[in-house]
């Protein structure tokens, strides 16, 4: 329990300060099939991210399959995780799920392995109105052992956080930020307007295509899955946008639209972006091997091949973009 109290007070005092900033990569999670946690690629992801300068690291999002992996599986993935990030750098635990229950058990074992967050997104099968949707927060929140981030993400889970409801929800101070994966600008500003008297709340951005322009206009940082190739690319995009030099976060810009039009959009089904990302980090030696969670499949070779051409059409050296 001190552990657990020691992370809470941690990730809160420095909120108190400033809200968590930057870049931190949802991470993928490698597997060698259903039901076995790649630990080795995941010790060399880690590293891979650290030393490529991110600000935190988020597990068990979309990028990392959480709805498709067993509870042992996302169970180990934060045991792991945890062990190999070693404290160094601030860990994000998702543990949406249909069952309260499920969340909350998901959350204790964030916090028996020393997590400074969960991230949850609304339940999802049963598409909740607004006010169950602040109900359902304030019930669970208050059991959760953790600092919470709110996650909208409505193209998966079918109901989206109003601005209203994100403020209600945030009258308990144990939640501390938000991420917006719906890829609408217009209601990402809505909601950091809603919060401006929050200045401990941090506001992040998953479409990694927008992620420096909502820097610009004030938001922290993003939850970007190309992060997990090129960290360096997204964290200098990040700087850029913080520092207000909108030259260069149009020319690293580029480089993310090229990545997101090639690599993400292989194939021709929703599943595109996840096998993709996956393929390129094989490829890449980031990690083994590209098994994607069923119901899902790793690409096969015409699709790698695209990927291969979409790599080598990057300026990469010795595994790292020469921006």
């Amino acid at each position: 329990m001190e552990s657990v109290l020691n992370s809470f007070i941690h990730i809160h005092t420095m909120t108190q300060l400033q809200p968590l900033c930057g870049i931190i990569p949802p991470l993928v999670t490698p597997l060698t099939d259903n039901e076995t946690l790649d630990i080795e690629s995941l010790e060399h992801l880690i590293e891979h991210l650290i030393s490529g300068g991110v600000h935190g690291l988020f597990i068990l999002g979309t990028t990392g399959e959480e709805q498709s992996l067993s509870y042992h599986v996302r169970e180990e993935m934060i045991r792991q995780a945890a062990r190999i990030n070693h404290g160094r750098l601030p860990l994000l635990v998702c543990v949406t799920d249909t069952s309260i229950v499920e969340s909350i058990h998901l959350a204790r074992v964030a916090a028996d392995c020393g997590a400074d967050g969960v991230v949850s997104a609304p339940p999802y099968y049963f598409a909740t109105g607004q006010p169950e949707l602040a109900q359902f927060y304030e019930e669970l929140v208050p059991q959760l052992p953790l600092p919470v981030f709110l996650y909208n993400m409505p193209s998966h889970v079918k109901v989206s956080f109003a601005p209203d409801t994100v403020s209600r929800i945030a009258r308990n101070p144990r939640v501390i930020g938000f991420k917006d994966s719906s890829a609408n600008a217009v209601y990402f500003q809505s909601v950091l307007y809603k919060m401006r008297e929050r200045p401990d709340f941090a506001m992040l951005v998953g479409p990694e295509e927008i992620t420096g322009e909502c820097v610009l206009l004030g938001a922290h940082g993003g939850i970007n899955g190309g992060a997990n190739m090129f960290p360096e690319l997204y964290v200098g995009m990040y700087e850029a946008a913080r520092n207000g030099d909108l030259t260069r976060v149009l020319h690293l810009q580029r480089y993310i639209m090229q990545i997101s039009s090639t690599i993400y959009t292989i194939g021709q089904h929703g599943s595109s972006y996840l096998k993709g990302l996956k393929c390129a980090l094989a490829i890449m030696g980031v990690i083994k091997d590209d098994f994607v969670a069923s119901p899902f499949y790793k690409f096969n070779e015409p699709e790698r091949e695209k990927v291969r051409r979409a790599l080598s059409a990057l300026p990469i050296t010795d595994g790292r973009l020469q921006i």
